[in-house]
């Protein structure tokens, strides 16, 4: 199907709908007197909120609202909400994206989680580990959607063999437990990345536009945070999941064999394969060591230093400079390089014109004065200790991704958790962190996220079975990151909860007239 054929269904009622709404609220509602801009502004977020959640028009077009209302409601210049639209996180997105579509384009993704499952064996327990390392691994640098469907193909090959073997009877409790971990890796896994789940990348421009004097959270400082919390999340996940739906009798194991002679049938490495291998190592090696690494008593230096101008170069940066050498390194074929301009058609560019939109939003929250005055509504959240707000929110973002678009729900809260640290005088990162995890940790319900839906709609498992599990891994893992943002989280960023810092109240005075 081409790009012109492509349905793009709507919703008049809906669209109908949000309108009346936002008509409404410009038309009745003053949230500051003397500040007509705060309304609109809360208007055009909840008219664009109705409509990504409703998905009344796709959700790029949705998006491009912020272009048409902040200057027609004399909010904000058109020049200016423009410009949010296009910056370094766009293309850092771009460019790991081209890298996973290259990986795609040469099966090099599958030949991954084949050969890591030779490696593991064919025990019920060490599949179940195969399975969620592969997937884990590669959302860490690949669309999560892109992930799960690759591998269910695979996982249905394990299970038609073990049925096989063992009758359908035995292994049934064990096979919904293997989509159910599928699923959640990729989720757990996209954390742990900048480039590994959109949020991610919502929190790194938003916290900059908001903060600009804040110091630059780098590819590889977010790793070392964010990894360990992943691997804690995943052998929790793996044991609980092995726990609930290992087989009800012991049944004998899968040989390797199974596993080699399906990465035997790949045939051999091909050249493609092994370039952008390659390409894929040097890309993320240049991502974790761009900058300085503060490891406590130890720093490793960055390679940016070697620049006259290191703070010029961004993650960005390298994901194009990657990207490009995509383009330009050949493949076996003739006049061909590893990737051509066809695969910038496979692009997810609703995604990047939501980011555009959650972008613009952002700004608008900042300049029009809501973020402060949203900020000034929950101030009573100041009489919590950081602990319980941490995990409240944390907690709070978990149950709204449940049922809402993980990228959307991060771009609307974002301004306003940075309302509310501002208001009460907390470290912005303290909340503004966690919630962008949570907003990834949706294990309950299929809509929660592309993986649930996906592994859902094969029709072998059923909806209490998803709700029960990921109900005690939601949990956990608010649990989970609420601890390590206190802990491990406040080292990395150089974070004192009980200090405002520098940073912060420099942006607070940029933003009084």
């Amino acid at each position: 199907m081409s790009t012109l054929e492509i349905k793009t269904p709507i919703n008049m009622k809906l669209i109908i709908l949000g309108l009346l709404i936002f008509i409404g609220m410009i038309s009745f509602l003053d949230l500051q007197p003397g500040k007509p801009e705060v309304t609109y502004t809360a208007a055009i977020a909840i008219l664009m909120a109705f409509w990504w959640v409703s998905e009344a028009l796709p959700i790029g077009v949705t998006s491009f609202l912020p272009v048409i209302l902040f200057p027609m409601l004399g909010v904000l210049d058109g020049k200016d909400i423009s410009n949010a639209y296009i910056n370094y996180v766009i293309f850092l997105f771009i460019g790991g994206f081209v890298m996973a579509l290259a990986m795609e384009k040469w099966d090099l993704h599958r030949r991954i989680a084949l050969k890591v499952l030779s490696i593991v064996g064919g025990s019920p327990f060490m599949i179940l580990l195969g399975f969620m390392f592969s997937s884990a691994f590669l959302s860490m640098w690949m669309s999560n959607t892109a992930t799960a469907m690759m591998m269910l193909p695979i996982a249905f090959s394990v299970t038609t063999a073990l049925e096989e073997v063992h009758g359908e009877g035995k292994i049934s409790s064990f096979a919904s437990g293997l989509l159910l971990a599928i699923a959640h890796s990729c989720s757990i896994g996209g954390i742990a990345t900048l480039v590994g789940t959109p949020p991610n990348l919502s929190f790194l421009r938003i916290f900059t536009i908001i903060f600009p004097g804040a110091p630059e959270i780098s590819f590889g400082q977010w790793l070392t945070f964010a990894l360990p919390i992943t691997v804690i999340i995943f052998i929790f996940t793996l044991l609980f999941l092995y726990f609930i739906y290992r087989p009800k009798e012991n049944i004998e194991k899968l040989d390797k064999s199974f596993f080699k002679d399906k990465y035997k049938a790949l045939g051999k490495v091909t050249l493609e394969q092994k370039r952008v291998f390659i390409l894929f190592i040097i890309l993320a090696l240049l991502w974790v060591f761009r900058s300085d690494l503060n490891l406590g008593s130890t720093t490793i230096p960055g390679w940016s230093s070697l620049f006259k101008n290191p703070k010029f170069i961004n993650d960005g940066t390298v994901a194009i400079f990657v990207a490009v050498l995509l383009f330009i390194i050949p493949s076996s074929k003739k006049n061909e390089a590893l990737v051509g301009w066809k695969i910038m058609l496979k692009l997810p560019w609703h995604i990047v014109f939501l980011f555009g939109g959650g972008f613009a939003l952002a700004k608008g929250f900042i300049d029009s004065g809501l973020s402060n005055y949203i900020g000034g509504l929950l101030a009573g959240a100041g009489n919590f200790s950081p602990a319980v707000l941490v995990t409240s929110l944390t907690g709070m973002m978990s149950i709204l991704t449940e049922f809402t678009s993980n990228t959307a729900t991060t771009e609307m809260m974002l301004p306003i958790i940075s309302g509310l640290a501002t208001e009460i005088r907390i470290n912005p990162l303290l909340i503004m962190i966690p919630i962008t995890l949570a907003a990834s940790m949706a294990f309950m319900f299929p809509i929660a996220t592309p993986p649930n839906a996906i592994v859902f709609a094969t029709g072998k498992l059923k909806m209490i079975h998803m709700i029960k599990t990921g109900f005690f891994i939601n949990v956990f893992a608010v649990i989970i990151i609420a601890i390590m943002t206190m802990t491990w989280g406040t080292f990395i960023f150089d974070i004192d909860p009980t200090v405002f810092p520098d940073w912060a109240v420099q942006s607070v005075a940029l933003e009084k007239p």
